[in-house]
């Protein structure tokens, strides 16, 4: 599948004017091998002005299918909900095989996403262990409230992996290594506890939500567990 433009209108937040503006709807790094680093480096979204120069960075849906490493990601700004329903675009691709399809509502959040993929790396493991160093994190700096985290370096030579943190009413980053011994203890709990969510063919949003959610399904289990061997005893 190659890449999609289309021609939009877009109106000069700063000086009102319209005009037309090139965008992607999907982008394949593996037909087209420049396009990664515009993605990552946001000038696929730049934009500017033809009336008064204002430059900006449009946000738009848009598709990035990875076939080599064979994921996609879709960025819909702002998504909420949990599953995709557009039944043409599942339809298109039911029937690919061992494909990690995901959605995502911000611009951050599809970069990490592509890094994650492109590292290897299981997303569900992934978001499991920035939530668990995360609490840690929260608790190092006396209760700061964290905001955002994101994967931002993984390093299988030295066992590491890094998130930058978003702490407290200023987001000040706060970056935190772990070894890759927790996310391998994440990986465990996301094959015993998420064995539906793995299943599922179309695109679906792993996130902090998510997570949370898996933790609180993995501590009732362990917590059903330890009853029932109190029973027994």
């Amino acid at each position: 599948m190659p890449d999609n433009k289309v021609i939009k209108a877009i109106v000069c937040p700063m000086c009102g004017e319209l005009s037309k503006a090139e965008i992607y709807t999907s982008v394949n790094p593996t037909v087209n091998k420049s396009i990664r680093d515009k993605v990552l480096d946001g000038g696929l979204f730049a934009w500017s002005c033809p009336s008064c120069s204002h430059s900006a960075r449009l946000t738009y849906p848009i598709l990035y299918n990875d076939m080599k490493n064979r994921f996609m990601v879709y960025l819909i700004p702002k998504i909420e909900r949990f599953q995709l329903c557009d039944n043409s675009l599942e339809s298109k691709y039911i029937n690919l095989r061992n494909i990690s399809k995901r959605i995502v509502p911000t611009f951050n959040s599809f970069k990490e996403k592509i890094f994650i993929f492109e590292s290897g790396l299981d997303d569900m493991a992934v978001e499991l262990t920035k939530l668990a160093i995360g609490q840690t994190v929260s608790k190092k700096l006396d209760g700061a409230e964290i905001f955002e985290g994101y994967l931002s370096m993984y390093d299988r030579e030295s066992n590491t992996m890094g998130f930058t943190y978003f702490t407290g009413d200023d987001r000040i980053p706060y970056v935190q290594t772990a070894r890759l011994e927790i996310y391998g203890k994440s990986k465990d709990i996301i094959d015993r506890i998420a064995v539906k969510d793995k299943k599922l063919k179309g695109f679906i949003k792993i996130d902090e939500e998510w997570a949370e959610n898996i933790l609180y399904r993995y501590k009732r289990a362990k917590h059903i567990e330890k009853l029932n061997k109190l029973k027994e005893d």
